[in-house]
């Protein structure tokens, strides 16, 4: 029987059913669609990876930690889709110097058990990648860089890691920060470009980069760590692209900066403000919460 055949068979109930699970699909599933796509593409393009011993040792100490932590911390096994997209981000993210392994080890414990033990009533703070990079930036400048301009730039690869990006953002629902957070790079640091009498084009080109495209599709539009709200969600995107050109106008200035801050900019901000806004974001419902038990809620 074909699948039409079956779809009219089915009852309207079943069918209900499907349209719901499909709405309603953890969008993990998505995310680690997309960053699968992105490893791929800068494989077979670049040959990013060179060998395969990295990948394999991030994504075993991302899945084990995870699955260990969550039996001890929860009494069961949790999804380890999470584990997954850590894990390869740190393997794309991660430059050690001298081709080092230990980086990509501690990176995945560092991003896991971060989940877990910097948490605020029962949510974690930090995206844990964006926890583990900034970790090992601050930890061994010397010993650890990031993602730069080892991706390429080849216009087609870029194009379909964009178009994909975009709407999976748009399906999960977080579109919204990924405009509201580019919009305000490009104005912000144009804006601060023309301050300095610098060429503007050199300094808003990064957020086409591989970098930018890990950090507004996968850190800043972390579904466990963003606020509620839309418009909240809108506000924390602006104040991480402000905290991000503070950050780079501060290094223009010649101001004694971590060596980390310079490196990886926007995944200071986030780590900055990030954390921050979830934390007020969690009191806040809190509060609210304690309103309507009250009978004083707005």
């Amino acid at each position: 029987m074909s699948d039409a055949s079956h779809a009219a068979a089915a009852p309207p109930s079943a069918l209900v059913d499907r349209g719901e699970r499909a709405r309603h699909l953890d969008p993990r599933y998505l995310i680690a669609f997309l960053i699968t796509l992105v490893l791929v593409a800068a494989q077979l393009r670049y040959n990013m990876l060179g060998s395969y011993d990295r990948l394999l040792l991030a994504l075993g100490v991302c899945v084990a930690t995870e699955a260990l932590l969550s039996v001890f911390d929860r009494g069961r096994l949790t999804n380890l889709l999470s584990a997954y997209i850590s894990g390869i981000s740190l393997t794309l993210l991660v430059k050690p110097q001298g081709g080092a392994l230990w980086p990509f080890a501690l990176g995945g414990f560092l991003a896991i058990s971060s989940k877990y033990v910097l948490r605020y009533r029962d949510n974690h703070l930090w995206n844990p990648t964006n926890f583990a990079v900034t970790a090992l930036l601050l930890l061994a400048p010397d010993r650890v860089s990031v993602l730069s301009h080892q991706f390429g730039n080849d216009v087609v690869t870029n194009m379909v890691i964009w178009v994909f990006g975009l709407i999976i953002a748009a399906r999960v629902g977080v579109l919204h920060i990924t405009l509201t957070y580019v919009a305000s790079f490009l104005l912000l640091n144009s804006v601060r470009a023309t301050v300095l009498g610098l060429p503007v084009l050199p300094e808003i080109a990064p957020i086409t980069g591989p970098m930018y495209q890990l950090f507004i599709f996968f850190m800043i539009t972390d579904p466990r760590t963003i606020v509620h709200g839309r418009r909240r969600q809108i506000m924390v995107a602006v104040l991480i692209a402000v905290m991000e050109m503070l950050i780079r106008f501060a290094s223009d200035q010649g101001w004694p900066l971590p060596v980390a801050f310079n490196a990886a900019p926007a995944f200071l901000a986030l780590a900055l403000v990030g954390p921050v806004a979830k934390w007020i974001d969690l009191r806040r419902g809190r509060a609210m919460e304690g309103r309507a038990i009250y009978g004083t809620a707005e």
